[in-house]
């Protein structure tokens, strides 16, 4: 069953890492993952936040916060050394399919620490604010999925890595956002 699953995801991601290879993607992808893009976005978030609910405000920011610190923990120092599994671009099997479009780095790749961070941050945002804007669920969920996809795209993750980030990602946000509305019964 395991070996399986490995084989399904090493196809998958050979069909997304190569077969969906363009010139389009290859200039987006990599900034669909650089945190310095999203910068401004996590700075509007941060304005607004505070800007619109004041003392709330800083409280939604530091659960917010909480929130990424948690899915990193969990993610990064917890799971993956555990897991201990190799990068695909770090795959001396590999090394003739990948395409290096960005740096592979020395990390490990199960769960996707840029998965569960941002299935996290998306689903925490959207369980505070869903009721005073629906359009943020597909908004949220869209966000996180292409940050998601990117990772596989440019060759740092297999798809198993990203969709157990996402499911861990958000299970946190989803109850970092409970936390938060038990906290601040009146938001």
């Amino acid at each position: 069953m395991i070996e399986s699953i490995q084989q399904f995801d090493l196809e998958l991601f050979l069909k997304i890492h190569r077969g969906l290879s363009n010139g389009f993607f290859d200039w987006l992808m990599p900034l669909m993952r650089n945190r310095y893009f999203w910068s401004p976005l996590y700075a509007f978030i941060v304005i607004f936040c505070i800007k619109q609910y004041r003392k709330q405000g800083y409280y939604i920011i530091g659960m917010l916060l909480f929130t990424f610190a948690a899915g990193d923990t969990i993610s990064a120092k917890i799971i993956k050394p555990l897991v201990a599994r190799v990068r695909p671009c770090n795959d001396f099997n590999l090394t003739n399919y990948i395409i290096h479009r960005v740096p592979c780095g020395s990390g490990l790749s199960f769960p996707s620490a840029h998965a569960t961070n941002h299935f996290a941050i998306a689903v925490f945002l959207i369980g505070i604010f869903y009721s005073r804007w629906k359009p943020i669920l597909p908004i949220g969920i869209f966000w996180a999925f292409i940050i998601s996809f990117a990772q596989v795209y440019v060759g740092v993750h297999y798809p198993v890595d990203v969709t157990a980030g996402a499911i861990l990602g958000t299970l946190i946000g989803f109850i970092c956002s409970r936390m938060f509305k038990k906290l601040q019964p009146d938001f």
